[in-house]
């Protein structure tokens, strides 16, 4: 099978951190109440602390740059990272100076005003609109607040923004490198695309076959076998001419579905569809629902909304035998408890796996905290569409950007 080139990038490890300002691009984009600015899940933030305490321990003083949400260039006062500042304190137990701004006179008095070894949190990048566009001037200005750059930011990394991307063209020196969390994603996406141990499995779900064609395109390259769940199955049942129902399916779709089962046959992958579903006329759950076989015309009216206990156990018994497995998308409709089994019971089976795990999206996320296993997941992706784009093959501005770690001819 193909193998695929993992990025060996400069790491802060790598990095001459002592004295020096340090400029950390982290995702805090945490959901916020706007009636009290309680953060509803800090997830995020606790990611980018193994990170921040590496710089502080080694006598830096930490600038910190996030975006949160979609403020479209203005300043939206709900989406202000001031409450983020008072978590982080309260995480670190110890001072976070906030500037008003990103870049300018209180950006740099907030920092000039910090004493060494002290952390500042900038304002919300994207209050300006040169951010989203990458503007080089921006993005020599936020160089300018720092000595060194470290992007811990995985889940933006497929963005071209002057955080992510341009500022590190500005850097004093280039003394740029990945943050921890990024590192620990770049190390386990790419061996799962370069040099997985077999037999290397992948489960891809969610509701459309377009958000994730290049993904499993790319993971075509790479599998000895693909699980598919969740909506997108449909667009492949019908390709074949199998009743669907009202289920969801994408008809522009339908011939590149052929075209990807007929690449899994010449390539001797294995390529799994549900062979049984749960269904219904409504997603609550308060219709009646079914099992059915997946090609049982009496579907009907009804829509698929989960994978049945057979496909359960087939799926559970292929992921037993793996030894790298990729996770992403749902097996049905997880948000609704009565159509949730067959993305639990995935989860669990995932975690029983002896081997290299990684799961990420938010529903699959969920799904092995919901499972009770997440302790038992060798890596949980925080990426999102940044996650997506790796595994589809893309080329991510963020990672791109970093210097490449030097290696010998052997390497």
């Amino acid at each position: 099978m193909a193998g695929a080139k993992q990025p060996h990038k400069l790491t802060i490890a790598d990095l001459d951190l002592a004295g020096r300002r340090v400029f950390i691009r982290v995702d805090f984009n945490v959901p916020i109440d706007t009636s009290d600015g309680t953060i509803g899940d800090d997830t995020r933030i606790r990611a980018s602390l193994p990170t921040i305490r590496h710089a502080l321990e080694r006598g830096a003083t930490v600038i910190l740059a996030s975006h949160l949400g979609r403020p479209n260039g203005r300043r939206v006062e709900a989406l202000s990272l001031r409450p983020v500042a008072a978590r982080l304190a309260e995480l670190l137990d110890r001072r976070v100076t906030f500037a008003a701004d990103t870049i300018g006179p209180s950006a740099h008095a907030a920092i000039d005003a910090t004493e060494p070894g002290g952390i500042v949190l900038l304002e919300n990048l994207r209050f300006h609109t040169e951010e989203e566009a990458n503007d080089p001037e921006f993005a020599r200005a936020l160089a300018a607040l720092a000595d060194v750059y470290v992007n811990d930011a995985f889940g933006a990394a497929h963005r071209a923004h002057a955080s992510i991307d341009g500022i590190v063209h500005h850097v004093k020196n280039h003394a740029s490198g990945a943050g921890l969390l990024m590192a620990a994603e770049l190390d386990y996406l790419g061996r799962a695309l370069g040099s997985p141990a077999r037999p290397f499995v992948a489960v891809i779900g969610g509701a459309k076959v377009s958000g994730k064609l290049d993904v499993i395109q790319n993971l075509l390259e790479h599998v000895d076998a693909l699980l598919v769940g969740g909506a997108m199955a449909y667009t492949f049942f019908k390709a074949q001419g199998q009743p669907v129902g009202r289920s969801l399916v994408e008809d522009d779709l339908l011939r590149a579905a052929r075209d990807l089962l007929a690449r899994a046959r010449a390539r001797h992958i294995t390529f799994e569809l549900p062979v049984d579903h749960i269904v219904t006329t409504n997603l609550d759950g308060t219709a009646e629902y079914e099992t059915l076989t997946a090609d049982d015309p009496a579907i009907a009216d009804r829509r698929g909304v989960d994978i049945g206990p057979v496909t359960v156990r087939r799926y559970a018994e292929i992921l037993a035998g793996a030894k790298t497995v990729v996770w992403n998308g749902p097996m049905g409709v997880f948000e609704t408890d009565a159509f949730a089994q067959g993305t639990t019971a995935v989860a669990r089976a995932i975690a029983a796996v002896d081997g290299t795990t990684i799961v990420g999206g938010g529903d699959s996320i969920a799904a092995v905290a919901k499972a009770g296993v997440t302790d038992r997941i060798s890596h949980i992706s925080t990426g999102g569409g940044a996650a997506l784009g790796f595994l589809g093959g893309r080329t991510l501005p963020g990672v791109a950007a970093l210097p490449d770690r030097r290696t010998d001819a052997a390497g």
